[in-house]
């Protein structure tokens, strides 16, 4: 049997990137590194003109491989106009930096 490649948030990102012609590309593994679990911001000129639907499903088009090693997906897929917008107007997230939680102890 042929070991399985892992599924990484860099080979995820990598692979979008390539595959959609993404503006950025943030990906973050939920599961606490074992790879089955991963939250995702996607934003491509390729989007426009398209509804949630078909954004989710160009998405998980374009990582169809990838997504048969994955237990849980998330993606949230944004035009580039769209992406701007939504930076503009969103206050920085206090206790939080690149997606993750900071300033806490075990």
């Amino acid at each position: 049997m042929a070991e399985e490649a892992t599924i990484t948030e860099a080979s995820l990102k990598a692979a979008l990137s390539e595959r959609l012609k993404t503006v950025h590309v943030g990906v973050t593994d939920m599961s606490g590194g074992c790879g089955q679990s991963f939250s995702s911001l996607i934003v491509s000129p390729e989007f426009q003109g398209q509804n949630s639907l078909k954004r989710h499903r160009t998405v998980n088009a374009a990582l169809k491989e990838e997504i048969k090693s994955i237990h849980a997906w998330s993606a949230k897929c944004q035009t580039p106009a769209e992406w701007e917008r939504d930076k503009a107007a969103a206050p920085p997230t206090a206790g939080t930096e690149n997606g993750h939680v900071t300033g806490t102890t075990a």
